[in-house]
């Protein structure tokens, strides 16, 4: 009961962490300024971790590495701080490896939540300053199948279709963690 209490607390806080640097990631590669109130909570939330690892990883193109590597080293503390609840139980040499499959679920979670968050707003206040911002946060993601799938009526199925396949994605990672811990 103990280790769940522990875990739960280790996820949501690693979660935050981690998910707020994601966004930080996301938000800089669709060049998404940071002057507004999401801005600031994704800089006051990350600038501790992000900022000296920009020191030792550079960013690629468009992409800062560096809150990649600061997500997934959040996710590698969560994972050890478990193994170490656990009593040291398993392999330590899994835990890289486990800490990504965690950041990949992660990204699914996110991704499927911000996908969600944009439906709702569709529907609600398609006009605001929120909905413009999710959408262009979903748009990379939404884009491939806007391709492929018609509208239908009128009404867009393409958000619908992501998650669906964000849900398959998310049960095939958590049967592969689970896989290796067993």
């Amino acid at each position: 009961m103990w280790f769940q209490m522990v875990s739960m607390v280790l996820d949501v806080v690693a979660g935050l962490v981690a998910g707020t640097c994601l966004l930080r990631f996301l938000m800089q590669w669709q060049r998404i300024s940071f002057h507004q109130p999401l801005g600031n909570f994704v800089f006051s939330m990350t600038d501790w971790l992000i900022l000296p690892l920009r020191k030792v990883v550079p960013a690629w193109s468009a992409w800062d590495l560096s809150s990649l590597v600061g997500a997934w080293l959040i996710k590698v503390v969560q994972f050890l701080l478990l193994w170490l609840v656990a009593g040291g139980k398993g392999s330590l040499a899994l835990l890289p490896l486990l800490s990504l499959v965690g950041l990949a679920q992660l990204v699914v979670s996110a991704l499927s939540a911000l996908v969600l968050v944009l439906a709702i707003m569709s529907w609600v206040n398609p006009g605001s300053q929120m909905y413009a911002l999710t959408a262009r946060l979903c748009e990379p993601f939404l884009r491939p199948f806007q391709r492929v799938v018609p509208l239908i009526g009128g009404i867009d199925l393409s958000p619908l279709v992501l998650l669906l396949i964000l849900q398959i994605l998310g049960m095939l990672l958590s049967g592969f963690q689970m896989s290796w811990l067993n």
